[in-house]
């Protein structure tokens, strides 16, 4: 049976995937004359909606080649989401009211994981960070990410940021956020694991404040499709 440090594990990085593309913080002055993170976070502050295409790489120390993955992401304030992996979508996950639900469609399965930031523990800080939804201020976020270096190199910005609560660095010890040198857009976003794996995100196709669905918020299961919930009591 997998352990729930497993299963926390396992969803800790399919929430980081969501996470990192919408949270950041700058601590103390940028290493660069130009403040990007700040210019990140102005333009972000008119943000109601946002969608975009993206190629997922993953790098896994057991394979020679990183795995290439085509999806869509789309968000909406304050705190909803959809992820979708692969083309047809493989892996869907959106944010509901309270809890996170990944659907699987080919194995005709889901599972639930609760928000519940009363909870404690490093799953809860990590879908307290999710709360934040796209930056709103920078004083709402210093209190979750201190950024450790800004690097310019061929027309991009490379932001690397660490999580200040420990238990989530436990988790998700790096993230680093891509910006265009141009506009201080963004442009991608890579995580790092413990396990020395790699997970990024390029995005393109990019929309400003469309308007969207609120079905696209929300997963209707069939009744012979199997939900479960890994982090519960007892399983």
């Amino acid at each position: 049976m997998v352990s729930l440090r497993a299963r926390l594990a396992s969803g800790a990085r399919f929430v980081a995937l969501m996470l990192i593309g919408f949270t950041c913080v700058h601590d103390g002055q940028a290493t660069t004359a130009r403040d990007y993170v700040s210019e990140w976070l102005d333009q972000q502050g008119a943000i109601r909606t946002w969608s975009a295409s993206f190629v997922q790489t993953r790098s896994l120390k057991t394979l020679k080649q990183p795995l290439k993955t085509e999806g869509r992401v789309w968000f909406a304030t304050p705190d909803r989401f959809r992820w979708e992996l692969g083309v047809p979508a493989q892996t869907i996950a959106v944010r509901e009211t309270n809890a996170v639900v990944v659907h699987y469609p080919r194995l005709r399965r889901g599972e639930r994981y609760p928000v519940d930031a009363g909870a404690g523990g490093p799953w809860s800080q990590m879908l307290t960070l999710l709360e934040a939804g796209f930056p709103r201020s920078r004083k709402d976020l210093d209190e979750r990410f201190t950024v450790v270096s800004e690097v310019v190199t061929n027309g991009v910005v490379e932001v690397n940021l660490r999580p200040r609560v420990a238990s989530v660095r436990r988790i998700l010890p790096k993230f680093r956020v891509v910006l265009s040198a141009e506009n201080a857009t963004l442009q991608a976003t890579e995580l790092a694991f413990p396990d020395g794996s790699t997970m990024r995100n390029d995005f393109s196709d990019v929309q400003i404040n469309p308007v969207l669905d609120d079905g696209l918020f929300r997963i209707v299961f069939e009744p012979d499709e199997k939900v479960s919930e890994p982090l519960s009591t007892g399983r």
